[in-house]
């Protein structure tokens, strides 16, 4: 299959969309497909290894930091992507490429799977307080987009609810999405490379390490956990916090670490390339998270494959990921984080067995698990495309069999660009332009073929 993937974030900056978007790239293109990757230009992008990615014209967001806008695109755009003759489009955002995905799968007849992976009622915040964007704005946005798909996918149950309270009709299936496990397991690393890395920060082997890996925003609560660790580090002095990671609320967490008297015990690294930040979870004794505004929590599954323990905030998100005292901790409150991280901080070498439980229930997020149930999902699509409320492709034999051929029946038929080019070329009094809308090219073939049954 060819296949476009519409992203508004990929790397090199780093968070959930642009990590998911990346490994099914790569697990698609395992599979024998041609993956074409359309997100906005980034001056910092430099090595793209095997992926095709097509860069549009952007400019930078001055909303939100390291994050760049797609512009308006050409005829020439629309003309350069018909050539791919993609068989589907899989949008991965709502913005700016997510909308021109969306207006490429209309314009040319072809299937379009929209992944919901942002909870966007947790981010109105970024625009004047959430005084413009109500939360009941942002589901109503979500349901619009969602709706305007054939199919939906969902990385957990807590975004199927929410969809469905939104209102979207549309098939929606569950996939969660999947990490490179390889890439994080402890035994691919070198113990001499991470002390060595370690002690780059200032760490030693007896200092404990709290790791909190990710986009250092609002929405993610670390301030959360660094008013929780004055009273940590006075039970465990030699603990020390390491942020790995950047993003727009970094002074924030920064003025909130010095109100705490604990900057001699915090490290920030700053944002790490995606291909170093196995290192930086085997620096980790546990990777701890407040969020709730996770949709997945693939840095979860990441810390799990890592061999380090997660402690996390009680969410419906890690509810079938981490299991309290099993597979992980859960904390509910600002004291309980406190209790159970000094717990967990004394006792660093004693979790063995929660470790390996981690770790195979990490094993069910594989990338490859992932990259087949949507590729499963996409072969459904064009061979059942009836499931999904897609009408069926128009071809010329259909409509040379068509009996009797009139305007209701051609209204259930999907017209693609090339079906409607053949139509043109094999019939000279039908003048349908390739980009006219599907409803006006049915009328046109209507009007012309009446006259001939």
């Amino acid at each position: 299959m060819n296949i476009g993937l519409f992203t508004d974030t990929y790397f090199p900056q780093i968070n959930g969309v642009g990590t998911s978007a990346h490994t099914l790239a790569q697990e698609l293109i395992s599979l024998g497909h041609n993956v074409y990757i359309f997100t906005p230009s980034d001056p910092r992008r430099t090595d793209i290894g095997n992926e095709k990615i097509i860069e549009m014209k952007s400019m930078p967001c001055f909303i939100v930091r390291n994050f760049r806008i797609g512009l308006l695109y050409s005829p020439q755009e629309l003309i350069r992507i018909k050539k791919l003759n993609l068989d589907v489009i899989h949008t991965q955002t709502e913005f700016s490429q997510g909308t021109f995905g969306k207006i490429m799968a209309k314009t040319l007849g072809i299937p379009m799977v929209h992944t919901y992976h942002t909870m966007y009622e947790d981010y109105v915040h970024y625009i004047a307080r959430g005084h413009i964007i109500t939360p009941s704005m942002s589901h109503t946005f979500s349901r619009v987009f969602c709706n305007s798909a054939d199919a939906v996918i969902a990385p957990t149950k807590k975004v199927y609810d929410s969809l469905i309270s939104y209102g979207v009709k549309k098939k929606i299936s569950i996939i969660p999405t999947g990490i490179q496990i390889d890439k994080f397991l402890n035994e691919n690393y070198d113990r001499n490379e991470i002390t060595a890395l370690k002690k780059s920060y200032g760490l030693d082997i007896d200092n404990p390490v709290i790791l909190v890996l990710g986009r250092i925003a609002e929405e993610k609560s670390i301030d959360f956990i660094i008013k929780a660790l004055p009273k940590v580090f006075d039970n465990i002095p030699k603990a020390r916090l390491l942020i790995v990671g950047d993003g727009p609320y970094r002074q924030v967490i920064e003025e909130t670490v010095d109100s705490c008297k604990i900057r001699d015990k915090t490290i920030f690294t700053g944002a790490k390339p995606w291909s170093e930040i196995g290192k930086y979870y085997q620096m980790g004794d546990v990777l701890v998270s407040a969020s709730v505004s996770e949709t997945q929590g693939l840095t979860f599954v990441e810390a799990m494959s890592s061999g380090i323990l997660v402690l996390a905030r009680n969410d419906k998100c890690v509810s079938d990921l981490i299991k309290n005292g099993k597979s992980g901790y859960i904390f509910n409150s600002q004291s309980e984080l406190e209790e159970k991280l000094t717990f967990i901080l004394k006792n660093r070498n004693d979790f063995d067995d929660i470790k390996k439980e981690a770790l195979i229930l990490a094993e069910g997020y594989s990338s490859h698990e992932f990259g087949k149930k949507v590729e499963e999902l996409y072969t459904d699509m064009l061979e059942y495309p009836e499931k999904y409320g897609i009408g069926k492709t128009l071809r010329l034999s259909d409509l040379e069999r068509a009996e009797p051929l009139n305007y209701k029946n051609l209204k259930r038929i999907k017209l693609t660009t090339q079906n409607i080019s053949k139509i043109k070329r094999s019939t000279k009094n039908i003048k349908a332009f390739a980009m006219r809308p599907a409803k006006a090219v049915v009328k046109l073939v209507y009007k012309n073929y009446r006259g001939g049954n």
